[in-house]
């Protein structure tokens, strides 16, 4: 019944697919509760009413569904039908991450970095940032190489915060292709190559990023480049 249920949800026949779930949350099926309160707070086949939504979230957090434990602190940042709670949205996060979701392991790592709902610890949010990019969070891979690069809460090494960079940035972040580009600039982890330094920050700059749009502009406003 849990695939009929899926496979209805992604052909989006959302009918069929909440009266599945529903079925399938009568014997406490956390992934079914947690699908419930995804209906609920989206309205789909139901009314949108983020307090029912709660309603099976928690559920479903009762039963260590990781996804719910993530939706619910995702409210708490909001405040979303929730009083919005740094604290609490941070344990909530903790939560799913010791669950393994990389979603909530970068949530973990940046509220670490920044000390938001708990004490700032670069260690630790390095720790978190490393886990999520195992499980291919592109941003963590990012993020994790800053930290490398500045040598905050790990040994400064510019080698490890090239590979990172380059990791996301061919996979298409902007925020990393900008950073790698940076890299190639001043050589920093690898030879420095002006060219590969352009190009980069040309595609971080056609996905929006502003810094790089910025650069761009500047370059071609004082003709050292034409396009």
């Amino acid at each position: 019944m849990k695939k009929q249920a899926h496979e209805a949800y992604i052909s989006g026949d959302y009918d069929k697919a909440f009266e599945l779930y529903t079925e399938l949350a009568k014997s406490n099926d956390p992934q079914a509760l947690t699908t419930l309160g995804y209906f609920y707070q989206n309205g789909h086949s139901v009314k949108a009413d983020i307090n029912e939504a709660i309603v099976w979230y928690e559920k479903a957090a009762i039963l260590e569904e990781p996804i719910a434990y993530l939706n619910l602190a995702l409210l708490y940042i909001s405040g979303k039908g929730l009083e919005k709670n740094y604290e609490k949205a941070f344990a909530y996060f903790l939560k799913s991450s010791e669950k393994g979701l990389p979603d909530a392991q970068y949530e973990v790592a940046m509220m670490l970095e920044n000390g938001v709902g708990t004490k700032k610890d670069l260690s630790a949010a390095a720790y978190w940032y490393e886990e999520a990019a195992k499980r291919g969070n592109l941003n963590a891979f990012n993020n994790l190489g800053v930290l490398f690069k500045e040598g905050h809460g790990v040994p400064q090494d510019f080698g490890k915060a090239f590979a990172l960079f380059k990791r996301a940035a061919d996979n298409g972040l902007a925020t990393a292709q900008f950073n790698l580009g940076a890299m190639y600039d001043k050589g920093d982890g690898c030879e420095q190559n002006g060219e590969l330094s352009l190009e980069f920050c040309r595609k971080a700059a056609y996905q929006g990023h502003e810094k790089a749009k910025a650069i761009i502009k500047q370059l071609q406003e004082n003709g050292t480049i034409v396009f």
